[in-house]
């Protein structure tokens, strides 16, 4: 497994080891100890599996309160991600990366706690499965605003299909007077 580290504090992509044959393709997702040894103790509680079309932008979630660390694995298609430090006490405060993960790498993407997370499909369809450390819970989850000037994502989708809760996203501003 190969890691990279980000330049948002501890958030990596990874990319696991793919064994492909004439029957196909076989792939370690996860396994505690490996991604432990890597710096990731993280215990994940739930799994999630987002299925989205070409042009679709989810995002920015994060959960407040216990904040939420997430392990997004692409297993179809090929995705934009993007991270947005939100931790108020952070030096990175508002600064956002973004990366590419490819399904057919089983590419992914470590998002540690205090850190907001969104994607833009880039293929015909995408298929992303995370982990998480927290369980949803509908009365702490928020949105940042995908196309908060603030942040300045540039994003590889300029018109984006957004759910109603995306277009709402709250700005940078208003998080940081709210946090603190």
């Amino acid at each position: 497994m190969q890691v990279v580290n980000l330049r948002l504090a501890g958030t990596r992509l990874i990319k696991p080891v793919v064994h492909r044959d004439e029957r196909g393709t076989f792939v370690e997702t996860y396994r505690f100890e490996r991604y432990r040894e890597i710096g990731i103790d993280t215990e994940f509680v739930q799994d999630n599996r987002s299925v989205s079309h070409r042009g679709v932008v989810r995002g920015l979630h994060y959960q407040t309160g216990l904040r939420q660390a997430k392990l997004v694995t692409a297993v179809r298609g090929k995705v934009f991600e993007v991270v947005v430090d939100i931790s108020p006490e952070s030096p990175q405060f508002g600064q956002w990366l973004g990366v590419q993960l490819d399904g057919d790498y089983c590419e992914q993407l470590y998002v540690p706690a205090g850190k907001a997370h969104g994607f833009c499909v880039l293929s015909d369809e995408a298929e992303l499965l995370y982990k998480v450390s927290t369980p949803y819970d509908p009365q702490t989850e928020r949105t940042l605003s995908w196309d908060d000037p603030e942040v300045g994502i540039v994003w590889p989708e300029k018109r984006p299909l957004l759910s109603e809760r995306d277009r709402r996203g709250e700005s940078l501003s208003a998080l940081r007077r709210r946090e603190r």
